[in-house]
């Protein structure tokens, strides 16, 4: 055309596919698949996990192998767990017919289902919707292992480290720095991965305490979890709410009874049938049901229901934990206050 500009058609070739690859394998987004790809990354986490010659890793989620092979380099053998079988075959055709491939033990399968060999240190890049049910199942995990280098959700890791009074300070933070010493490590940007997740992560160094804390952990998340109903509540108005001192009145004449016709051992039995508040165990605590909508109508009436409620406050009053909050109390204030109603035979499993 006169006076204009003609418009070249523009060949559009074959549209980009939204997953990506890496030696032939599709990454999918909706599994929580996400390989770390800056090598300075998989090297600094392969750094703070202080791997000795003579160490067995444990590597949770290995994708490709980018970080199985640094772990190869560092330590004795790596036990690498992974779901998908294509990224098993991966792996295996990666090693195959090199100096690593007497030293690599690949096991398919969920890694929560999964029963998990001796390690000395667990290294892992795991998808997000099992990072608590992981973390806990690694607390418990016998022998105790060394260390574990986890890739979280930013925030969930900032949940792991929080102390007392800080936003984020929850029944996770409480329960997995009870079993164990957490820190963060690294700041993980998101466009560190392939394809890249929508938030951002962290690494985070968890060390099991040795030994493990002498408390019956079934009573010890009955009682933190009640403690959390509402974290930002004074004790003293959770603790006089009808459905706790129910559940706590119930616990209390079961234990009793039990004490006094058999001479049952209140603190180490964990195969009695005692009520619990909600049906989540502690393994399931991922700290976003604080402040959980609960019955909040103080109890009220006269006789037994009344003389209980009196005892559970009279404890509360005599540490002086009445106008307390969870969401500042240190790990050593728990404790005291857990001994307490212990004493008074108020149990929480």
């Amino acid at each position: 055309m006169a006076g204009g500009k003609m418009k070249k058609d523009k060949q559009k070739g074959p549209r980009a596919p939204s997953n990506h690859y890496q030696g032939g394998v599709t990454f999918h987004k909706s599994k929580g698949q996400h390989i770390l790809k800056n090598p300075l990354l998989v090297d600094a986490i392969v750094q703070k996990a202080g791997i000795k010659p003579t160490d067995t890793i444990l590597e949770i989620g290995p994708g490709t192998g980018n970080l199985t092979k640094k772990l190869l380099e560092a330590g004795k053998m790596v036990i690498a767990v992974e779901l998908d079988p294509r990224m098993v075959l991966e792996l295996q055709r990666r090693f195959q017919g090199t100096r690593f491939s007497s030293r690599l033990k690949v096991i398919q399968g969920d890694v929560l289902k999964t029963d998990l060999p001796y390690f000395d240190i667990c290294v892992a890049n795991i998808p997000y919707q099992i990072s608590s049910p992981l973390t806990f199942k690694l607390l418990f995990h016998q022998p105790a292992f060394r260390c574990a280098i986890i890739m979280f959700q930013r925030e969930f890791a900032m949940r792991l480290v929080a102390q007392p009074g800080d936003n984020l300070y929850c029944r996770l933070s409480v329960n997995t720095q009870f079993y164990a010493r957490v820190s963060h490590l690294l700041k993980v940007g998101k466009n560190n991965f392939r394809p890249p997740p929508k938030v951002d992560s962290s690494v985070v160094r968890i060390e099991p305490r040795k030994p493990r804390p002498e408390v019956n952990h079934k009573e010890w998340d009955g009682f933190i979890r009640i403690c959390f109903i509402r974290k930002n509540k004074t004790l003293g108005s959770i603790f006089k709410q009808k459905n706790v001192l129910s559940l706590l009145e119930k616990n209390y004449k079961t234990l009793q009874a039990l004490q006094g016709s058999q001479n049952v051992s209140l603190s180490g039995n964990d195969d009695m049938e005692i009520a619990r508040l909600g049906n989540e165990s502690m393994e399931m605590d991922d700290g976003m049901d604080d402040d959980m909508d609960m019955e909040c109508d103080e109890a009220e009436g006269e006789g037994e229901v009344s003389e209980f409620k009196n005892k559970v406050i009279s404890v509360l009053k005599e540490g002086k934990f009445e106008e307390q909050r969870a969401s500042k109390l240190s790990q050593e204030s728990f404790l005291t206050l857990l001994s307490m109603f212990n004493k008074a035979g108020i149990h929480f499993s």
